[in-house]
């Protein structure tokens, strides 16, 4: 038996709003006999289709709903796993075996709270890390101007940059940085936040292209000598989350593409899970893939060698858990890290439990898996609906072909008669791609025509945004 734990980022470091759908993504890694923490009741419709792909019982879970906190059923409270009633709730609910049957605990995100969690229930040990997390090992973790800190000892290469505690170092950062740049544009990263929602791009030029990888918003510097310090008198509060944090300000890298390495640290070291690929239409996440398709031997032996060294020096100050190492691709084929998701990352239940676990991709025929999050296009009414139409068009997944399309987390509206958001994953043949599917499914659902859509003025909800 395990305790799977459907977090999210503590919102003491980062505001989160309705993370319900996100979170039941947990759905994806139980199996028989595990105990389910999550922050509302599991959609029923969503845990009946996601288990009949998994091929595991409703019955052979336990599923708990913490107690409602501060922001109700929308996201886990980490001061509700501690509510003594609760404790005795999970308590109880392990059984005749007690605690002695809890082999791990697993959490999408790792909070102290967890960990005091694991500790109440006398099974501490069987919390991977548990001690780095209850002393705040999350956010040391997580946090992106510690990572420049930490590749830098490692040895792993990044983008030329700064590290800012104050609004005159930013400045100072900002300035030097877009002097000496070739593309004249710098990106200002929040130490939390994922997506590309805490990052903006700062541009000098109004007519450059801004379709640039993991920076959500951008901001064309007034021209004259003080336009920098203009940006950073507005700015500094958000980007600094007012000065609890420190900024990253680092170079723009135009043209490249964005891929990732993913590993699991542990007692006994660290191992390589998958490699993939994000996606950005308008600077918003759209899809990504797995397994990396598409690059050279030379970048895909630079990719996991660095992404091995980072997750081996996370393993070292305490780390313990899935990671996701973060890289560009530059134009002539260098590999630079930009950050580290010491979390579970929105990219696991894709390869480890659909790619891998499903599909299996690494069989022939060989397969590969692109999850995509509906675009802002689309007016999707319900779950329901998408799987009619799915049915209809002879896309739903397919386990004699290993191709279709598989729903990977549930789709709750977040507003009264708002079309809904979720994302969703096609198994297919690399030899023919996964743009036909997706085209026939755009043309069911698309209700604003993409060339008159500003998608980069669109703001993702919380409920589809990738962790970090």
């Amino acid at each position: 038996m395990r305790i799977l734990i459907g977090n999210h980022i503590d919102p003491s470091l980062r505001e989160r709003h309705d993370m319900r759908a996100w979170t039941q993504r947990l759905l994806w890694f139980a199996r028989p006999g595990d105990l389910l923490i999550l922050c509302c009741e599991p959609d029923k419709a969503f845990v009946e289709y996601a288990l009949a792909h998994t091929g595991v019982k409703r019955e052979e879970l336990t599923v708990l709903v913490a107690p409602s906190g501060a922001w109700g059923d929308r996201l886990l409270d980490p001061a509700s796993l501690t509510v003594p009633a609760f404790v005795e709730q999970v308590r109880a609910a392990l059984g005749p075996a007690g605690a002695g049957a809890v082999s791990e605990v697993f959490a999408l995100w790792p909070s102290a709270a967890v960990a005091r969690l694991a500790d109440a229930l006398g099974i501490a040990d069987r919390f991977p890390g548990a001690a780095f997390f209850g002393q705040g090992g999350g956010e040391i973790g997580n946090s992106k101007a510690n990572f420049r800190a930490l590749a830098a000892a490692a040895g792993v290469p990044i983008l030329p940059g700064r590290i800012c505690r104050s609004r005159a170092e930013a400045t100072e950062a900002a300035g030097a940085l877009l002097e000496h740049s070739a593309s004249g544009a710098v990106v200002v990263k929040q130490a939390h936040n994922g997506a590309g929602v805490g990052n903006q791009l700062l541009v000098r030029e109004p007519g450059m292209a801004v379709d640039h990888v993991g920076a959500r918003h951008l901001h064309h510097l007034n021209p004259g000598p003080d336009g920098i310090a203009e940006y950073w008198a507005e700015r500094w509060p958000w980007a600094s989350g007012n000065d609890r944090w420190p900024v990253v300000v680092e170079e723009f890298a135009p043209g490249a593409d964005a891929v990732y390495s993913e590993h699991y640290a542990s007692d006994d070291g660290t191992r390589a899970t998958e490699a993939g690929r994000l996606l950005y239409i308008g600077r918003r996440l759209s899809h990504q893939v797995v397994p990396l398709d598409g690059v050279t031997e030379p970048v895909r032996a630079a990719l996991l060698d660095g992404g091995t060294r980072l997750a081996e020096t996370y393993r070292a100050f305490g780390y313990r858990g899935h990671l996701s190492a973060d890289a560009l691709i530059l134009p002539g084929g260098a590999v630079v890290f930009t950050e580290v998701n010491a979390q579970v990352s929105g990219s696991l239940h894709i390869y480890q439990s659909i790619a891998h676990g499903i599909v299996d991709v690494t069989v022939e025929p060989l397969r590969q898996v692109v999850e995509y999050h509906v675009p802002p296009t689309w007016a999707v009414p319900s779950l329901a609906a998408f799987l009619s139409a799915l049915d209809e068009l002879g896309l739903a997944y397919d386990p004699a072909t290993r191709t279709g399309a598989i729903v990977s987390m549930p789709a709750i509206p977040l507003a009264p008669r708002e079309p809904v958001q979720f994302v969703f994953c096609l198994a297919y043949d690399p030899a023919q791609g996964h743009t036909a599917m997706f085209d026939r499914l755009d043309a069911r659902f698309a209700a604003v025509p993409a060339d008159t859509y500003d998608a980069s003025q669109h703001i993702a909800t919380g409920a589809v945004s990738f962790s970090s």
